[in-house]
């Protein structure tokens, strides 16, 4: 008994002096923990010039494969509740887009648009897939209709949810704290990221504090890291000159309460693109595969048994 008092007395005080390095235990321990739930592995793939580090389930023989891409300051774990209503039917892969998560950031590695599809492109050759499904958030959006106009060839569907890479004819909050010259994706302390993580959904999952002040520490530690990465997204070409090379079937799917980038933004993917069709959900905000996975996939889902019964009505 005096072993097990002393114990947690050990592992109070480390945890109390420690803080919040629980915080990423915790988080990382769930992660693995849903990640083997829903049966997907994490793998490493090697590209050109770097590893990615993937989350990949499914039948590794399934005759249709879904590419899923996170948004900026993300990582592969967004997806995970998500996946797992596809890994039963699709191989899934998942990767940590270059300068996050497990992938790893390189200075002067390059984050652009363009450059970063390159990679997603070298990642599927790898991975022996031909042609895929591919469903986007925010940047990983970007980089989602980036591939679908660029490499046609090799994009089945295009799925959009909040995509980034158009100018929305109404301003975001974000759009206003960039005017104003702050951007609020580089913190300097845990108050600052309360703010940002408020900004990112109308309805987020329930977190325990001591996990998000673990992923706040994150952000401050990869302050440097995070602005040139933004910068590089940023900066890369618009989206709108291309938008009617998209000739997949593509969803749009939109939070109305996204603070990041602003609902008026469909205006200009509706018209850009001529297969299209659009959902803007209420009430939601800019990530809505996590404020509502398993909704958000049932939409997905049902988009893709549509493309099913259209080829199968075109034999």
């Amino acid at each position: 008994m005096l072993v097990l008092v002393v114990a947690i007395a050990v592992f109070a005080a480390w945890s109390w002096l420690s803080y919040p390095a629980i915080g990423h235990w915790l988080y990382n321990l769930n992660m693995a923990v849903e990640a083997k739930l829903y049966r997907l592995h994490k793998i490493v793939v090697p590209i050109t010039e770097m590893t990615v580090s993937t989350w990949q389930g499914g039948p590794y023989e399934a005759s249709s494969s879904v590419l899923m891409l996170h948004g900026f300051s993300a990582d592969k774990n967004i997806w995970l509740r998500f996946a797992r209503h596809f890994v039963g039917n699709y191989r899934v892969i998942i990767p940590d887009i270059a300068g996050h998560g497990e992938t790893g950031f390189k200075a002067g590695g390059g984050y652009d648009i363009p450059l970063q599809a390159k990679r997603m492109i070298q990642l599927l050759d790898v991975c022996g897939v031909e042609k895929v499904h591919v469903i986007g958030n925010s940047m990983g959006g970007y980089m989602a209709a980036w591939l679908a106009a660029t490499y046609p060839d090799r994009i089945v569907s295009v799925a959009l949810i909040d995509p980034a890479g158009v100018t929305a004819p109404e301003a975001s909050d974000l759009e206003r704290h960039l005017a104003k010259g702050h951007n609020p994706f580089l913190i300097n302390s845990r108050e600052e990221f309360r703010r940002l993580y408020a900004m990112t959904m109308a309805e987020p999952p329930w977190v325990p504090g001591v996990v998000l002040d673990a992923i706040a520490q994150r952000y401050e530690q990869c302050r440097d890291e995070l602005e040139e990465i933004f910068n590089g997204f940023r900066a890369s070409p618009p989206m709108e000159p291309i938008l009617p090379d998209i000739k997949a079937p593509a969803l749009l799917l939109w939070g109305h309460k996204d603070r990041l980038i602003d609902v008026s933004s469909v205006a200009i993917w509706s018209k850009g693109i001529e297969n299209l069709r659009v959902e803007v959900w209420d009430h939601i905000g800019h990530m809505p595969m996590v404020e509502l996975p398993t909704s958000t996939a049932r939409l997905y889902g049902e988009f893709l048994s549509s493309l099913r019964s259209e080829s199968r009505s075109h034999l």
